[in-house]
């Protein structure tokens, strides 16, 4: 037989527009395109007119997410990174169940990802062998925002005429959530997160900033307060502890409590609680574990003390969809290795 690869040649042109991307696709001049959520419709009723086949991998592989600033530093002139009367909110276990409880994320998916997505219950992906399920224990929070009132009235917290959510020393419960600019289905999920704190009397304000200066305010200036963003590492769904830099609190990417990097003297009084500290433990415990089981057990722990101190709340993944012609053979598609992973066993049929 020939050798392989069976193709010699592949072409990967830079098209900047989605629109344009999906122009040049339906008119024939892509073999393959990625499928979006408001193309899905479209493309599918074209499918076998445009002899192209629309492989479904199952939802992607990293977390969309909303979290809270819990950074309880401060800068070098003394100056706390969130407002402390806010910080106090933000770091009250009880505050953040109660938001847990008022976010729909049914509705995220019917309206943002057209029904195309699926809720996410833990920060591992689904397709990982370290998956911890609701079936198996992990907690979850399925949404009822009268259970989130009722948290928050035990808490201290009250409302005023206007339905308006107070804490014990009568301040009103406002903060600015920040999102991506660049991202319209990310702005739009923020919109319904503020709809949904709407009905637990929390008042927010949209922050859209470019991806930059939202990267300095994350991991430099630290002066957020909410954040709406997603994370991934390619590899974490077969290895977690590539995902240490977000999850262990001396990693580079810890954000919602981003400590001192090398050569950083912007942050003084910096507090990790003791959830932080067992997340530490347990990563260091998996690097260092080679039983499988064992690592099982350590990774499950991991995904339950975040499913219980909610420093992120999951959102919705998008699932992975892509178009391929019906010419490109032998694909076997995957949401961890996509349409071409086995690019040297594919064929062009002419």
């Amino acid at each position: 037989g020939n050798s392989l690869p069976y193709i010699q040649k592949i072409v990967v042109p830079i098209i900047e527009s989605s629109d344009n991307q999906l122009l040049r696709f339906r008119s024939g001049e892509l073999d393959t395109i990625s499928v979006s959520p408001q193309s899905f419709s479209l493309l599918k009723r074209e499918e076998k007119r445009g002899k192209f086949t629309i492989y479904n991998g199952g939802p992607l592989t990293g977390i969309s997410f909303i979290s809270f600033n819990l950074n309880q530093g401060r800068n070098k002139q003394k100056k706390q990174f969130v407002d402390p009367i806010k910080s106090r909110w933000f770091n009250n276990l009880a505050f953040r169940q109660a938001v847990a409880y008022s976010l729909n994320r049914e509705r995220i998916n019917n309206n943002i990802y057209r029904g195309l997505g699926a809720i996410q219950h833990s920060v591992l992906a689904v397709q990982s062998p370290y998956y911890l399920s609701p079936e198996q224990g992990l907690k979850i929070y399925d949404y009822d925002p009268n259970k989130g009132k009722q948290i928050l009235l035990q808490e201290g917290f009250k409302y005023n005429n206007q339905n308006q959510l107070l804490d014990e020393n009568g301040n009103q419960v406002q903060f600015n959530i920040l999102v991506k600019s660049e991202d319209k289905s990310r702005i739009d999920i923020a919109v319904q997160i503020q709809e949904d704190l709407q009905t637990i009397g929390i008042k927010t304000n949209l922050e859209t900033q470019s991806l930059p200066i939202i990267l300095q305010r994350l991991l430099a200036r630290r002066d957020w307060e909410c954040y709406v963003g997603a994370f991934g590492v390619p590899g974490s769904e077969v290895e977690p502890n590539l995902l240490s830099l977000f999850w262990t609190s001396k990693g580079s990417f810890h954000q919602f409590n981003q400590g001192p990097q090398p050569r950083d003297t912007a942050i003084v009084d910096w507090v990790v609680s003791d959830w932080e500290k067992q997340i530490d433990r347990l990563f260091l415990e998996g690097l260092q574990t080679l039983d499988e089981a064992k690592r099982k057990e350590i990774y499950g722990e991991f995904q339950q003390v975040v499913a219980e101190q909610l420093p992120i709340f999951c959102l919705v993944n998008s699932l992975l969809l892509q178009a391929v012609r019906d010419r490109v053979q032998n694909v076997q598609f995957s949401a961890i290795g996509g349409a071409f992973w086995n690019i040297d066993e594919l064929k062009i049929k002419d």
